[in-house]
């Protein structure tokens, strides 16, 4: 008879509500430590901005947990050349409606993977096209508050859904943990998902 498996301690190093939930219904156990990383880069490719961003928080918190499976993820939204980060106050995020109202933006996660066998990392990229939104549309959901903390200033998980018209590609991209990705990630690092 076999010994049991040792599953590994996995730490997601993101203080996100969302991406907790998210890894939660994957049916994976794992503890929180937030990885106070500095998000400062020089980089201005999306893509690898996500990227970079994602290995700094998984690698800062690696350093302290050598032997867990450290999971970090960093979302990115690209407006043409202008990067939307999350806007600071109602009014920020108003502007950043007005930008993409009719105009389709892409979202970029940077997904990384630090276990001690060695680090994996991928950007998952989904394209969001916004409906033409009216002046009162925008002054509504901007004082709602919703998008006060997310990129790009919209939470298509919650009355943000409404602003949009299309979605090309993986969807829980755009809530800021793309889950094929992160099963791909875990499972290549050992970790199971879904009870296995």
């Amino acid at each position: 008879m076999s010994a049991p498996q040792h599953m590994p301690k996995v730490i997601l190093a993101s203080g996100s509500p969302r991406r907790r939930e998210l890894l939660r219904n994957l049916g994976v156990e794992f503890e929180v430590v937030v990885s106070g990383e500095a998000e400062d880069s020089h980089e201005t490719d999306p893509a690898a901005l996500a990227l970079e961003l994602g290995q700094l928080k998984a690698r800062a918190v690696a350093a302290a947990h050598p032997d867990a499976v450290v999971i970090a993820a960093d979302t990115v939204v690209a407006l043409g050349d202008t990067l939307l980060a999350k806007p600071a106050d109602a009014a920020q995020n108003a502007d950043f409606l007005r930008q993409q109202s009719g105009r389709t933006q892409q979202v970029y996660t940077g997904v990384c993977v630090v276990a001690p066998a060695g680090e994996s990392s991928d950007v998952e990229r989904t394209d969001v096209t916004f409906r033409q939104l009216s002046e009162g549309e925008v002054q509504f959901y901007a004082r709602s508050g919703e998008g006060l903390d997310k990129a790009g200033g919209y939470g298509i998980q919650g009355v943000g859904m409404a602003l949009i018209e299309r979605v090309e590609g993986d969807y829980s991209n755009i809530v800021g943990f793309p889950l094929a990705l992160v099963l791909r990630l875990l499972r290549e690092a050992g970790v199971s998902a879904f009870g296995e």
